[in-house]
């Protein structure tokens, strides 16, 4: 009997572990978890983002592109685990989307992309969708924010601190080991691993950057400063642009199961820092409160708002794109899966099920999807 494949998948993240979790289900090879850092870590690397994204689906992607096929996929198992599985956190949201009409070619218009156009791929995908083009559908909290059109669809919003969780159980209950180490090159994943792997599937995010037979310097971080709060709004709240700077975004999102609501953020591009600025959480409360007001009891204002902490995370952006192919690195199979910036939950269904096909011609073997 032929003995089979075993891979060794490089990074904990929700790409990883979504990685590692779809070639489990193959039941054809064997598969390790090899990271520095997991979920549940007390301190965890300000290089690992998954534990603290926001985390939701929202479509920045372009009609016609991969991307646009990964988020279709990932909505749909999303949309799926959200009624089946309560204890991966979950839940559904109404998504408001606000166009102020002078940002397409700022920061933020170029990030959302189509998510600003009238007739976007998703229309068909995310349930109820409207468009609101009058002052009354945009509501008077975004109008005097300047919004002027916009956009209304359901979509999901995840709790990560159960998501991650929740994906590491779904891996082990099919055999994947997990084994902690810390790599400066692709050629230190068998001693780290302590198993000598047919193929590595590369999932290090901005790690990609320094990773030895790698060192891809199209990844840069994008900085990204959010505040949690105990109160809640009335959806996914998001505008176009602030007048707080370019680089500076209006979100809002209620994450599921005591989560509590994500109050957003920067888009910062190249950079590194991540100590929480002061003078920006208080920009970030200031304006997340004018967009949605209901958060706190009449005449509160700013103190209304109950923050659990303030955060920093760093996307991990590959300029060009996300990296998802083949390749061999001193004699060593890869499968590289990095790079979705902001988009790595939204994607990591529809990233993953390319993950497996590529891995499937690197062993000539028909994945099962």
């Amino acid at each position: 009997m032929t003995p089979r494949p075993t891979i060794v998948v490089l990074g904990a993240g929700v790409c990883g572990l979504t990685s590692a979790l779809l070639l489990a289900r193959q039941n054809k090879y064997n598969i390790y978890i090899l990271a520095q850092t997991f979920p549940g870590d007390l301190n965890p690397d300000p290089y690992y983002t998954s534990p603290i994204a926001g985390a939701n689906s929202l479509p920045v992607s372009s009609s016609g592109t991969p991307a646009a096929r990964w988020d279709e996929v990932t909505f749909k198992e999303l949309w799926k685990l959200k009624d089946t599985v309560p204890e991966a956190g979950i839940h559904e949201q109404t998504t408001y989307v606000m166009d102020r009409g002078i940002d397409g070619n700022g920061v933020i218009g170029k990030w959302w992309g189509e998510l600003l156009t009238d007739k976007p791929w998703f229309a068909d995908v995310y349930p109820d969708f409207k468009l609101l083009k009058t002052p009354e559908d945009v509501g008077p909290a975004m109008s005097a924010m300047g919004a002027t059109s916009g956009k209304q669809f359901k979509s999901v919003c995840i709790n990560v601190s159960l998501y991650l969780p929740y994906l590491v159980s779904e891996c082990l209950k099919l055999g994947v080991q997990l084994r902690r180490g810390f790599c400066t090159h692709i050629s230190d994943v068998a001693a780290q691993a302590a198993v000598k792997p047919d193929l590595v599937v590369n999932c290090t995010g901005l790690r990609a950057r320094f990773l030895g037979g790698v060192e891809d310097e199209k990844m840069v971080p994008v900085r990204g400063q959010i505040a949690v709060v105990k109160n809640v709004s009335r959806g996914m709240v998001n505008l176009s642009g602030t007048d707080d700077g370019p680089e500076e975004v209006l979100y809002i999102m209620n994450r599921p199961a005591a989560g509590g609501t994500i109050l957003g953020g920067s888009y910062q591009k190249g950079n590194w820092d991540t100590t929480v600025d002061p003078q920006m959480a208080q920009r970030i409360l200031k304006r997340c409160l004018q967009a949605a007001p209901e958060m706190v009891k009449p005449g509160q204002g700013v103190e209304g708002l109950e923050v659990i902490r303030h955060v920093v995370g760093l996307r991990p952006l590959r300029e060009g794109g996300v990296r998802v192919e083949r390749e061999e690195i001193g004699g060593v199979k890869v499968v590289h899966n990095y790079g979705a910036g902001g988009f790595g939950y939204q994607a990591s269904y529809g990233l993953a099920e390319d993950v497996v096909g590529l891995v499937e011609e690197s062993f000539g073997v028909k994945a099962k999807l």
